[in-house]
């Protein structure tokens, strides 16, 4: 798969909530007795420890890429058709085990062409799930279960918990992207297991999660273990996925990678969102929706504690932007702004789409947060991406583990005890009602919580704002009752001759002291400067 075809497959699959619902005539839990589904050979032991040798063996070998073509009919179906393949619910794993979990498991077809492996996991015993068309309710999609290989594989897997059988909680499909839901039951931006070469000249590579374990869990459990192997020309890897879901769903990964070879650009904890405008950016703002993107901002906090936010914005060309740190406290892509009323949207709920939260659970390192930005006509393509790239290149032989949580929801785990940002807006400088005789442009930045509610009338608040090209002015910082915070603003002013990206940096304090996170932008000044 092509970038474009992966991104956009992540994008539309958020868009269309990846539930694909009971078709009519499929039966329900209830109506069957229970299903047992058909496996492939005999029971072999498995345990993580297995599962990294043979990622380390993998990689001391050539890479081979997946064989064997897909039926025409199946290589040839559109979005409306694939749509229409449902699963049937007595065919799930575990249906009716009276476990908290079920699995259900995806067709191939559409953007999704490469068949994976999956197996179920007991006490330490592994064996192969079998492809059945009787799995499948294939609807309107043109397919006859009869006609199609018995080894045809799946493309991927979908969870449910037992609060809400109809709903995924999360689901892996595609490469190795997955994605889950907090307790808004609504998916959004998706995680990757690794990233390769993004935002390089040269085209970017797509490690696959190639095969998946999934370990039954105990009668009473509330928590499910995924296992999965990663390929691709560059790295073979082992992967350990401890799912919890909740009002805020937790998953501790556990990653060890293993280099074919050096690798320029590594992406650990990758994210991938979408965002086309927003009150900051408007480039591309053609449509009747106020803001349309899955997140809003890059949040960072720093081994040194500074929070650190960093709008995000849809550039007219692609935007690399390195975040250098010491051993990272966390980072995420999050939508902090759940006002209804600020997207008008009553069919996917951009208010409603979940954060997501990347937390180390052990010291990584030198490195940076990085982030690439790339343009967008509309919804349709996720063109955001953030990850963590250590500052040692990766070399072939070597052993790389990390370990981290990802928080998927509204709420994140840690959050700036400081006053955050929560409006960025941009427009043309200058003093109403004067005639400008130069071009700038101004940024009105609104920051609410912390201690600016407690902040008496007599204390002066500063904005501490720093750019690295132009000249500020009209700087301000006073008081926006309607969210009982403050609101900065300035103008910057630049060479008429200069054309790159201007970087900005602004915090509010009192007396020396800091009283918000640090808000970070990048803004290119347009080819037209007109002013009057």
């Amino acid at each position: 798969m092509h970038r474009r075809d992966l991104l956009k497959a992540s994008a539309a699959l958020a868009l269309a909530g990846i539930y694909l619902p009971r078709p009519a005539g499929a039966a329900s839990p209830a109506a069957e007795a229970p299903t047992r589904l058909k496996t492939l050979g005999q029971p072999q032991p498995f345990d993580y420890a297995w599962l990294k040798g043979r990622a380390r063996t993998m990689a001391g070998q050539a890479y081979k890429p997946q064989s064997g073509e897909l039926p025409a009919k199946v290589s040839a179906l559109d979005w409306d058709q694939y749509q229409a393949i449902g699963y049937r619910d007595d065919h799930a794993l575990w249906a009716n085990d009276k476990l908290r979990f079920q699995v259900k498991f995806f067709h191939l077809g559409l953007f999704f062409k490469q068949a994976v492996q999956i197996h179920e996991v007991r006490d330490g015993m592994a064996r192969e799930l079998a492809y059945d068309p009787e799995m499948f309710n294939y609807g309107k999609s043109g397919l006859k279960g009869a006609d199609l290989p018995k080894d045809l594989g799946f493309a991927g897997f979908r969870v449910n918990f037992h609060t809400d059988l109809t709903r995924d909680i999360t689901a892996f499909l595609g490469a190795s992207y997955f994605r889950a839901v907090g307790g808004d039951w609504q998916y959004g931006l998706s995680a990757r297991g690794l990233a390769i070469d993004t935002g390089m000249e040269r085209p970017e590579e797509f490690p696959m999660f190639r095969d998946f374990w999934i370990e039954r869990p105990a009668r009473d459990s509330s928590k499910l273990v995924v296992y999965a192997l990663l390929d691709s020309p560059s790295v073979a890897g082992a992967y350990r996925f401890e799912i919890v879901p909740g009002a805020t769903t937790a998953m501790d990964v556990d990653a060890a990678l293993y280099p074919r070879k050096t690798i320029e650009r590594l992406g650990i904890g990758p994210l991938t969102s979408m965002f086309q405008y927003g009150e900051n950016d408007r480039r591309v703002a053609n449509d009747w929706r106020p803001e349309i993107h899955d997140s809003d901002g890059l949040s960072m906090w720093t081994g040194s504690g500074e929070w650190i936010w960093r709008p995000l914005t849809n550039p007219a060309t692609l935007r690399f932007n390195s975040y250098a740190d010491n051993n990272p406290r966390g980072f995420g892509l999050l939508q902090r702004d759940r006002d209804f009323g600020h997207y008008q949207d009553d069919g996917v709920y951009y208010d409603r789409r979940p954060s997501l939260w990347v937390e180390p659970k052990s010291g990584w390192g030198k490195g940076a947060v990085q982030l690439v930005e790339i343009p967008t006509a509309d919804e349709t393509f996720d063109n955001i991406v953030a990850f963590w790239n250590p500052e040692q290149k990766p070399q072939p032989g070597q052993e790389l583990l990390f370990g981290y949580r990802l928080h998927w929801g509204a709420k994140m785990p840690a959050t700036p005890n400081l006053a955050t940002v929560v409006a960025t807006r941009t427009g043309i400088g200058g003093v109403i009602g004067q005639k400008r005789s130069y071009f700038s442009w101004r940024f009105a930045i609104d920051f609410a919580g912390g201690d600016l509610a407690l902040l008496g009338k007599k204390v002066v608040v500063k904005p501490v704002i720093t750019t690295s090209h132009g000249s500020v002015e009209i700087t301000s910082a006073r008081p926006l009752e309607s969210i009982q915070g403050y609101r900065a603003m300035f103008d910057l002013k630049v060479p008429d001759e200069m054309k790159g990206p201007v970087n900005l940096r602004l915090y509010l304090e009192a007396d020396g002291q800091p009283l918000s996170e640090t808000w970070l932008y990048q803004w290119t000044p347009p080819a037209d400067r007109s002013f009057s």
